[in-house]
């Protein structure tokens, strides 16, 4: 049965048979191009994109899909998600009508959405990524939204997977330092992923930048950077705003920047980020360019790891 709807790690049936296909797919990315012969994959951003934008394009043409793609935000109509709305102002199209359309054109759906991170309640109910569901009769793909981001996070448990060197390493997920307000998504998705994967996951972050404990659950969470890093297998770094004081930026904790003396602390740890990263704020250049960063095989998983997907849209079961 086709998967109809890929947005968390709750749409996975068996994670190990999903890693083995990516890397089966990795080993020969055009193997499956009769299984996207004469379909279209259609992607919307509604905010900006580099590696999600290209590997998912790649993906699809690795598959033999043809692909549109459309800055939402700059090439559509202002789209109305509310129902009962009298639309006298500065919206022009519903959600209704613009998803019903897209069906239309596209065998497969891709939707990028972003917090505001000013209201949490309205942020974590995805309303944009839900009104997509709710009014698109084709299959759709998450490319990230409000609270995950499941494309990266399933790269990123094909990069530990191909790198491990234990059956069960120790992962930590460790919060760093940025100028800006950033999402919950990646961290929120990474630590689903790495509880699904069952890693030994350890979170450390300053204490009032606690993520949500419906991600978290019983995850250890670590307030001392140092001591969460003790014997790490790998080390995954991100921002992430307040989740408590919703959307606040920390200030005077650039001390939690990842540099070499601290990975000094770990089991020769691997470094991992799902960029873009800013140098020498969240990790310092020193480790960025060293032999432990596995910045780029995260990148370029995100073409496998979309292909897979795509590929079980499209109906394949192996």
């Amino acid at each position: 049965m086709a998967l109809s709807t890929f947005t968390s790690f709750a749409d996975v049936d068996h994670l190990d048979n999903w890693v083995e296909l990516a890397k089966k797919i990795k080993d020969n990315p055009f193997q499956f191009q009769d299984w996207g012969r004469n379909k279209t994959l259609g992607l919307i951003f509604l905010n900006p994109s580099l590696r999600t934008r290209l590997s998912t394009q790649k993906a699809a043409l690795n598959l033999g899909m043809q692909v549109m793609v459309m800055n939402m935000n700059q090439d559509g109509w202002a789209i109305e998600m509310e129902d009962g709305t009298v639309m006298n102002a500065g919206t022009q199209e519903h959600i209704k009508e613009a998803a019903g359309v897209i069906s239309q054109y596209c065998d497969i759906i891709g939707i990028r959405t972003f917090p505001g991170l000013k209201d949490r309640g309205e942020d974590y109910a995805e309303n944009i990524m839900n009104k997509f569901l709710a009014h698109a009769t084709v299959p759709v793909v998450s490319l990230e939204s409000a609270t995950r981001h499941p494309l990266q996070s399933f790269a990123d448990v094909l990069t530990i997977e191909e790198t491990k060197n234990k059956s069960k390493p120790k992962v930590v997920l460790s919060w760093a330092p940025h100028p800006r307000a950033l999402p919950q998504a990646v961290s929120n998705s990474f630590v689903e992923w790495m509880i699904g994967a069952r890693a030994n996951l350890v979170i450390t972050n300053p204490e009032g930048w606690d993520l949500s404990k419906n991600f978290t659950r019983d995850t250890p969470v670590l307030h001392n950077q140092e001591e969460a890093l003790q014997g790490a297998d790998f080390v995954y770094t991100k921002n992430w705003s307040s989740f408590e004081n919703y959307g606040a930026i920390a200030t005077g904790k650039e001390n939690w920047m990842i540099t070499k003396a601290k990975l000094s602390h770990t089991n020769e740890a691997k470094f991992m980020h799902c960029l873009p990263v800013r140098r020498n704020v969240v990790v310092a250049d020193e480790v960025l360019d060293s032999p432990a960063s596995l910045v780029l095989e995260q990148a370029n998983n995100r073409t496998f790891a979309a292909q897979t997907v795509l590929l079980k849209m499209l109906g394949y079961e192996g």
